[in-house]
């Protein structure tokens, strides 16, 4: 069994296109090829109408059931998730951004394509990927894997792609190690990987940059950067200053709030 996570907060206006296509698309699959999927939507701290549209696609799709978290964070809400469907004993357990960036159709190819590896994790930088994205998007991805590469030695050319898929073996040696740091989690999922020798597997993607995104403001970078060399310094010999480093972060965001 696949289980397919999608993360949720306050998605109440993207949401409903991604579960009909997903529902529909997976639904059908298992006719075909007998492939049996779940889609688990975990709800984190959601304050519009995520849940009630989320319970409505539950009735219509008995592929689509969901968590319902008091607490937020894409971290978090994927780690739960994790958890959740290793007590489903899903043998491949992967996620998705709800904003359908990317199509049911893409994420399938992943799947197609795991091959022998431990997992399989969508690029939109590798060689035959197709994407349709703003060039200021294009310019800060390239330049975060740039310093995500530099850090942790990464052969991968894209960390930050909301589509990946691993085996239940993966899932169940790393999540109890997973901290649910929001913009440093995809990247402390493959140092996980890395550090415990699984082959991960990149394949180029069909991705699409949806309105609505989440990530628009000067923050952004700033804070994703932050957050891996944060990670970078907790997984190293001088993760005694973190305490101190914390301190100046937060301090360069304060000064860009105030701009």
């Amino acid at each position: 069994m696949l289980t397919i996570i999608i993360p949720a907060y306050n998605e109440e206006k993207r949401i409903p296109a991604t579960l009909e296509s997903y529902g529909g698309f997976f639904l059908e699959k298992e006719k075909k090829s007998g492939l049996k999927t779940k889609i688990l939507v975990v709800i984190n701290n959601s304050s519009d109408n995520t849940l009630g549209v989320v319970e409505n696609y539950h009735k219509k799709f008995k592929n689509i059931t969901y968590l319902n978290l008091i607490r937020g964070g894409k971290g978090y809400a994927t780690v739960e998730g994790f958890k959740e469907a290793l007590r489903k004993d899903s043998d491949f357990i992967g996620f998705v951004d709800a904003d359908m960036a990317t199509s049911p159709e893409a994420f399938y190819d992943l799947y197609k394509n795991i091959g022998k590896a431990q997992g399989i994790i969508a690029s939109r930088w590798k060689n035959g990927a197709k994407v349709k994205r703003s060039s200021g998007k294009l310019f800060r991805s390239k330049g975060f894997n740039i310093l995500t590469r530099f850090l942790f030695l990464f052969p991968y050319q894209d960390t930050q792609c909301g589509a990946k898929i691993f085996r239940k073996n993966v899932v169940k040696e790393i999540v109890d190690n997973l901290e649910s740091a929001e913009w440093a989690f995809d990247v402390n999922i493959l140092y996980l990987c890395k550090v415990n020798k699984f082959k991960i597997k990149e394949h180029p993607t069909i991705w699409e940059d949806k309105e609505g995104s989440k990530i628009t403001s000067i923050k952004v970078p700033i804070k994703m950067a932050g957050g891996v060399i944060r990670l970078r310094l907790l997984k190293s010999p001088f993760k005694v200053i973190v305490r101190a480093y914390d301190k100046f972060l937060a301090k360069i965001i304060k000064m860009h709030n105030l701009i």
